[in-house]
């Protein structure tokens, strides 16, 4: 059975970081390209990092420069780092595990960033 399970949302100022994790269970992990999305309330879901099997990355404009993913294929987890935090970067933010046809999510972590 696959899970992605994420972690390390919160409520953060303006301005803070947080670290989110997502453990991957159910897949042979390092061969699977890995995204974070994030939605935030009436809006589309957007990807805001993306991670090769390779370790190659990319960014959403809008995050570029402030947050940072990587992944460790020892331990099936996947990271995003996030710095200087803004207030349109509240949403809820998924785990996404993809591979040809195969396409994993997580249920998603709430990330609040407040004035």
């Amino acid at each position: 059975q696959v899970q992605l399970v994420e972690s390390g949302g919160g409520l953060v100022q303006a301005g803070g970081s947080l670290r989110l994790s997502c453990a991957a269970s159910g897949i042979f992990f390092s061969i699977y390209a890995m995204n974070w999305y994030r939605q935030a309330p009436g809006k589309q879901r957007e990807m805001v990092a993306h991670i090769t099997r390779g370790s190659s990355t990319d960014y959403a404009d809008s995050v570029k420069g402030r947050f940072t993913i990587s992944r460790d294929n020892a331990k099936n987890m996947v990271f995003l780092q996030m710095n200087s935090l803004k207030i349109e970067d509240t949403a809820v933010y998924y785990c996404n595990a993809k591979a040809w046809t195969h396409d994993h999510w997580g249920q998603g972590t709430q990330v609040t960033v407040s004035s």
